[in-house]
């Protein structure tokens, strides 16, 4: 959540987020509204609160009919000191219901628009032109079949739609990637964390996913837990009500977990093979941080993931997200996309997001930083999407005879392998 002293301050910069978001800017005249009624009402009550003590105190020294009037008095003070305090706390309740439902703010740089309005801020690789190679490439379904890797037929019979089975070569290709993954999470200071896929409601409203994103959570009714869509619900919640020393920071995490999402309003898209599905495993960077630092950090989980996609010779781009497509908790979000080559497009694979103080102050982990105590800045940023991963692999690194040639960095991670040879018939 934001600051409630800055919306007082400053209203017209959080309208003009709220406009940028596409989100309702009446939300912010709401809450100050509710703000201002919750203020009120708690000087009210303190008011009513000191006159109630000190009648208190006169009350033994009277006698007679004066204090008969002190009482009378007293029995009305009671009445209204309930009815302030009652007054105070739906005002309270108010103002946090409308404060959980205010987005992030906006970093003014980002680019105002929907998802298309993206600005494109470098491009990397080279793209393959296989007319020029002088052979048609496969999509990464019929690659995976060639190669007995993936399984979505009898995913669908067990599961039902967009789920999947990743077998032989499918299969230990997605652990030579996590293992890679985690390798260089871990060289880069990372403490690896394998993370709960259940959690509490306060874990996956304080990451701000019961909002916007709440269509696209699984919600398991008789236990109240929610499955996580990315292991930054656990790990932002991991110190959730601490109070962390200035000198730890910056503490860094990567987190492995299966992720779990509902694809609501999918309905049509990437209905072929395992790009878009509703379970996948992921490796997720997750930082925390001083305010000030936010930005900086920012760029190097930017610079990781980018080293990540380049060591495993993959052409992407990398796009700042415009503010209509951030999610209620980034301020700021850059994406990596890789070229797919029979979409003849560029597709997400990393994202990462400075979420600032945002989640910091809605799961109460603040920073002590001498006698000081405040909010502390988190943020996100995947490493590795498994499917979407492999998906970019096999149709990058194909070859005409439907063998998939393997990057160096994984080799050691599967047996030495060079390339994925197609299984026997």
């Amino acid at each position: 959540m934001i600051d409630l002293r800055l919306l007082r301050e400053d209203p017209d910069r959080v309208r003009a987020s709220q406009r940028a978001r596409g989100e309702d800017v009446a939300l912010v005249d709401a809450l100050l509204s509710a703000d201002e009624r919750r203020r009120s009402s708690g000087v009210r009550f303190d008011e009513l609160r000191a006159e109630q003590k000190a009648l208190g105190k006169l009350i033994p020294k009277a006698a007679g009919d004066e204090k008969a009037e002190l009482l009378k008095k007293a029995g009305q003070l009671s009445a209204d000191v309930k009815a302030a305090d009652a007054d105070r706390d739906a005002a309270d309740t108010e103002t946090q219901e409308l404060l959980q439902r205010l987005g992030n703010l906006v970093h003014p740089d980002v680019p105002v628009g929907g998802e298309e309005d993206f600005a494109t801020l470098e491009t990397h690789g080279t793209i393959r032109d296989f007319a020029a190679e002088g052979f048609e490439p496969k999509d990464h379904l019929e690659l995976g079949q060639i190669l007995g890797a993936i399984d979505v037929e009898r995913g669908a019979k067990v599961s039902g739609s967009r789920f999947y089975f990743l077998t032989g070569i499918g299969a230990l290709l997605e652990l030579a990637l996590v293992n890679a993954a985690m390798a260089q999470a871990t060289a880069a200071g990372f403490t690896p964390m394998l993370t709960p896929a259940l959690v509490r409601p306060q874990s996956m409203a304080g990451t701000g996913f019961l909002g916007q994103a709440s269509q696209d959570v699984y919600h398991l009714a008789d236990d109240d837990l929610y499955l996580v869509g990315t292991s930054e619900v656990a790990l932002a919640a991991y110190h959730m009500d601490e109070i962390l020393d200035a000198d730890r920071l910056p503490l860094r995490y990567a987190g492995f977990s299966p992720c779990f999402r509902r694809e609501a309003g999918s309905h049509g898209k990437d209905t072929r093979g395992i790009f878009r599905v509703h379970q996948f495993d992921k490796v997720e960077m997750f930082s925390y941080v001083a305010p000030e630092d936010s930005q900086a950090e920012h760029q190097r989980l930017l610079a990781w993931e980018k080293q990540w996609l380049t060591s495993l010779e993959l052409p992407y781009r990398v796009i700042d997200v415009a503010s209509a497509d951030l999610g209620s908790s980034a301020a700021r979000k850059f994406d990596c996309e890789a070229w797919i080559p029979t979409q003849g497009k560029y597709r997400e694979l990393t994202s990462t997001s400075d979420c600032t103080e945002f989640q910091s102050r809605r799961l109460s982990i603040r920073v002590r930083d001498g006698k000081q105590v405040k909010p502390l800045a988190t943020l996100n940023g995947t490493l590795c999407a498994v499917p979407r991963t492999i998906v970019a692999i096999l149709e990058n690194h194909q070859q005409a005879d439907g063998s998939v040639r393997v990057p160096e960095l994984l080799r050691p991670y599967l047996g030495g392998r060079e390339v994925l040879e197609p299984v026997s018939k």
